[in-house]
């Protein structure tokens, strides 16, 4: 029974025959691809060149005006992201506390991974105290707290806590937020100021009662109502001219007559 040959394969001869089948898509991808390495060195070239102007203008500008041309001119850089900060703290200044919040709304919508996210937030609650809205404040300080708990900004919410606390009246609920700062941030600034404002809480605790002085019975003598301190001094004894002392004069006897 004849046995069958194997056949032999050249690679050489494969890789000619598959270049000679597919040199077209070949060099569409080998252009395709030098495009995209040249065009992603030019963005980088660009944002650098972006990020690097915008940075220049930023370091410059000292005026509400100013950090509203770095937001206007390179809005999606991170320069931009501090003008919003600085702008609203402008607004701030000149009391416009409404308009602050929507610029820090603007930075947060805009950057909502930023590292200055969380600070943005702390302004945010602080403006809305200013206006009066505790509440508000409060449920804020409480979101920048749980939601950023490894943050710096994690502990000062939770001081800004106590204080809008203290203000409401709610000690115990004050007391337990300075626990938890001290034991959950025991190395911050922070634990130093809980420890001082817990020492306060405490003492505007304690009641303080008068002293009670038990009033005099009915028919007691008025010596049971002296002070144990009080020495009762002798009392002097009358005159003796006084009338309580000077004998009555009795009436003459009658004479017995004869």
């Amino acid at each position: 029974m004849p046995i069958a040959k194997e056949l032999s394969t050249d690679p050489a001869l494969e890789a000619q025959v598959f270049w000679f089948k597919y040199r077209r898509e070949i060099a569409i991808l080998l252009v395709l691809a030098i495009v995209a390495i040249f065009a992603t060195a030019g963005y980088r070239f660009y944002r650098d060149r972006r990020e690097a102007t915008a940075a220049t203008l930023f370091a410059a500008a000292k005026t509400q005006a100013a950090y509203e041309e770095v937001i206007k001119r390179y809005g999606d850089t991170a320069a931009a992201a501090s003008a919003y900060l600085l702008l609203a703290g402008e607004e701030r200044k000149q009391s416009k506390y409404a308009e602050a919040n929507a610029t820090l709304v603007k930075l947060l919508e805009r950057f909502p991974q930023h590292e200055l996210a969380s600070t943005a937030r702390m302004a945010m609650a602080a403006n809305l105290e200013s206006m009066g809205k505790q509440d508000e404040a409060l449920a804020t300080y409480q979101q920048i707290a749980s939601a950023n708990a490894g943050s710096f900004n994690a502990p000062m919410a939770l001081i800004e806590q106590v204080h809008i606390l203290q203000e409401k009246n709610r000690v115990d609920d004050a007391r337990h937020i300075c626990e938890t700062i001290m034991t959950q941030y025991r190395d911050s600034y922070a634990a130093m100021e809980a420890s001082q404002l817990l020492r306060t809480l405490l003492k505007s605790a304690k009641p303080q009662t008068p002293p009670i002085v038990a009033s005099p019975k009915p028919g007691s003598s008025a010596s049971a109502t002296v002070p144990p301190t009080m020495k009762v001094l002798p009392t002097a004894p009358p005159a003796l001219n006084s009338p309580s002392l000077t004998p009555a004069k009795q009436p003459p006897a009658p004479s017995a007559k004869p």
